[in-house]
């Protein structure tokens, strides 16, 4: 997105000040990966992933997971995603949709990289295929921006999955996703901000960035009647043990991979989203 575009030394910055470590900029379109790999060699403490969101599924080809696997060798792509169901939008059609997402986890499992889903207004479809894709063969996977039902969310703990919580979760109308919230265990949740995206109180209304992930982080904790500093260590864990690329100490930053693709497509380049 071009939103951080002019900002994103100040961006970074105020992140760091918030006590954030380590911030992923997530893949939407596969023509922006170039674009997106870029931000993360400019900044020790910015890695990305790579794959196409399902509003950009019925431009998916075989050549677009070709050219992930490429970026995957990245030293600092630390996953596969974002990808899934969307059918509030329905900007693809929900067969081309529904196979994008298988072959995006198939990519996942093939080269042992976290898979970040998408999923909305999907439950159903969602829970049947992680059911049958898992049985297939065990991959990792994390519902980001979670939304869903509480069904949802017992399948994907049942399944081994995380689950990632948004701004959305400190919004006052959102009693019954704080309530997941509450009782997701311990070792498999997430926060994130899904930026530019879904500020949280009390930044509504606001460019969302990753600073803000501190006052969802808070409301998770208040929800779960533990000390935000507990919190935080539970989810940091969580984050390098499910991103296992993320170094554990931030050193200098990798040189960009000369070898890599250039974008393919017809897509417009933009800055990648910082989640």
């Amino acid at each position: 997105f071009p939103d951080f575009a002019d900002d994103l030394d100040g961006v970074v910055e105020r992140a760091r000040a918030a006590g954030v470590e380590r911030m992923i900029t997530i893949g939407t379109r596969v023509s922006k990966a170039p674009g997106v790999a870029a931000i993360a060699e400019r900044y020790d403490d910015v890695f990305f992933t790579v794959g196409t969101h399902p509003h950009e599924a019925a431009g998916e080809g075989a050549e677009d997971f070709d050219t992930m696997r490429a970026f995957a060798k990245h030293p600092k792509c630390v996953g596969i995603g974002e990808a899934g169901l969307d059918y509030h939008y329905d900007s693809a059609p929900r067969d081309v949709a529904q196979r994008v997402f298988r072959g995006h986890i198939a990519l996942a499992r093939e080269l042992d990289l976290p898979l970040v889903i998408h999923t909305r207004d999907a439950d159903g479809d969602m829970a049947a295929i992680l059911s049958d894709e898992m049985e297939q063969g065990r991959f990792r996977a994390v519902l980001h921006c979670f939304t869903s039902s509480r069904q949802l969310a017992d399948t994907a703990l049942d399944l081994g999955l995380m689950i990632s919580f948004s701004g959305v979760v400190t919004f006052k109308k959102s009693e019954d996703l704080r309530a997941i919230a509450r009782d997701v265990p311990l070792d498999r949740i997430l926060v994130e901000t899904d930026a530019p995206y879904l500020a949280p109180t009390p930044h509504r209304g606001r460019r969302n960035e990753p600073a803000f992930v501190v006052a969802t982080a808070g409301v998770v904790a208040e929800t779960r009647g533990i000390a935000r500093q507990a919190l935080a260590e539970a989810t940091r864990a969580n984050t390098l043990k499910f991103f296992s690329k993320l170094p554990w100490i931030i050193g200098e930053a990798p040189q960009a991979v000369g070898e890599l693709p250039q974008a393919i497509g017809k897509r417009p380049q933009a800055i990648g989203s910082s989640h």
